[in-house]
Parts: structure tokens; C-alpha cells; sequence
């Protein structure tokens, strides 16, 4: 069964926007628009995550958060809202709510901060498939080791969240400045630091280093992980 998300937004032209989001991950999606039919949806249907607004009329983000957490309802959430405050954020993952992405944002990223978050919850669920393969790549996500043709791999902290985004995400390419917002959690900041780690795992991974045949650089773009 594919991965379903919910859309929650009372501004129709988001729903929209973020439905295509969702769907050209290759992932199913609904909408609800205000957060009282958010939660007569999720009474009567499983999602694997939760897009929400903040500024809604009625209930309001924050309010359906703390309904659902109340309600032991563990389902993902991210909050994607115009509000840039520091404390609205704080308060949106104080209350539960698993990211906080604030508008206008990157529509790459948001679609891998979807992907990423809706396998992290898989992976915490009794009996889920704990391991990614890739072509001659294995990634146990419950040791967080990883493996070349069964050989281990030793990997730093940072080396080991790029692998696994890239394993996550086979053929897509990620810019430099996504790379650093996806692993550092911020605009970028120095370039070097990218070109550092990407050359640390083909030195790692690939046969001839100098001639990448996993870790390939899209000229102009930046970096695609195939396999």
C-alpha cells in the first residue's frame, strides 16, 4: 500500500501546491481544509503523516497537535506555516509535532523531509524492515551501519546521515545548499564542508575515487547518488 499524507491548510492554493509536492514523490495525499476536518479524517483513516498549518480559521495548527497527541495519536507532523518566529517553532515541537518548516520553503526539500520522516516512523514500528538496500549498498537503520557487498563500512556521524539520504534517494540530485539544510539544519554556510564529506565517502565507497561512479557530480547542480 502506498504512503498517504494528509494536507491540512485552510488556503486553497497551498493545499494545492503542497498536493503536487507530495504526489511527484510518488506518494498519495489528501486534503482537509480547517483542522476540524482534519481530525474527523483521521478518525476514520491512517496516515503516514501530516502536513499543517499554524493559521487556520477555528482550530488552528497548534490546537490539532495537541488534540492528537492528547488522543496518543503518534502519526508524524510537520508544520509547514508562514509564522518565522523562533518561539512558534520551539512551541510547535514542544507540543508534538516532529519538524517545522516555514513558507516560502524549497519544495525539494520538503518532499525529502517527507520521505525521510515517513521511513524514520516505519523503522521505529514493530516489525518494520529495518534495512535500505541499494544496488551493492545495505543500511541497517536500527545499528546504523553500513555495508558494501556485506563488508562493513565504518562511518562518521555526518558521513552516515549523507549516506543514508542518498540511499533514501537514489537518482535525485541535492544541490549543495540542500545537502546543508537537509544535514545541517541551515542555510549553507561554508561550501567546503560539503565537497569534504562527499569526497570522505568516495574515498569510502567507490573504486576509483577520482572517477565516481556512485557519488556523481551534476555540473551546475550538484550531486546524485546511482547505483
Amino acid at each position: 500500500m502506498a504512503d498517504t499524507v494528509l494536507i491540512v491548510d485552510d488556503d486553497a492554493a497551498v493545499r494545492t501546491m503542497l498536493y503536487k509536492v507530495i504526489k511527484s514523490n510518488g506518494i498519495e495525499a489528501d486534503t482537509a481544509a480547517s483542522g476540524e476536518e482534519a481530525l474527523d479524517r483521521l478518525a476514520t483513516h491512517r496516515y503516514d503523516l501530516i502536513l499543517l498549518d499554524v493559521n487556520m480559521h477555528g482550530m488552528d495548527g497548534f490546537q490539532v497537535v495537541q488534540t492528537l497527541r492528547r488522543q496518543r495519536v503518534r502519526t508524524p507532523i510537520i508544520i509547514v506555516s508562514g509564522r518565522q518566529e523562533d518561539y512558534d517553532t520551539l512551541y510547535g515541537l514542544d507540543i508534538g509535532a516532529d519538524d517545522y518548516v516555514t513558507k516560502p520553503f524549497n519544495p525539494v526539500i520538503l518532499g525529502a523531509k517527507v520521505k525521510a520522516l515517513i521511513r524514520r516512523s516505519r523503522d521505529g514500528r514493530a516489525g518494520s524492515d529495518a534495512v535500505i538496500t541499494a544496488g551493492p549498498f545495505r543500511y541497517d537503520t536500527g545499528t546504523l551501519r553500513f555495508y558494501k557487498n556485506s563488508r562493513e563500512i565504518p562511518l562518521s556521524s555526518k558521513e552516515n546521515a549523507m549516506m543514508k539520504l542518498f540511499l533514501d534517494n537514489v537518482n535525485r540530485v541535492f544541490s549543495k545548499d540542500m545537502l546543508y539544510e537537509l544535514l545541517w539544519g541551515e542555510a549553507i554556510i561554508d561550501e567546503n564542508a560539503i565537497m569534504v564529506y562527499i569526497n570522505r565517502l568516495r574515498q569510502k565507497i567507490e573504486e576509483v575515487p577520482s572517477k565516481p561512479q556512485y557519488i556523481q557530480t551534476v555540473r551546475g547542480l550538484g550531486y546524485r547518488f546511482v547505483v
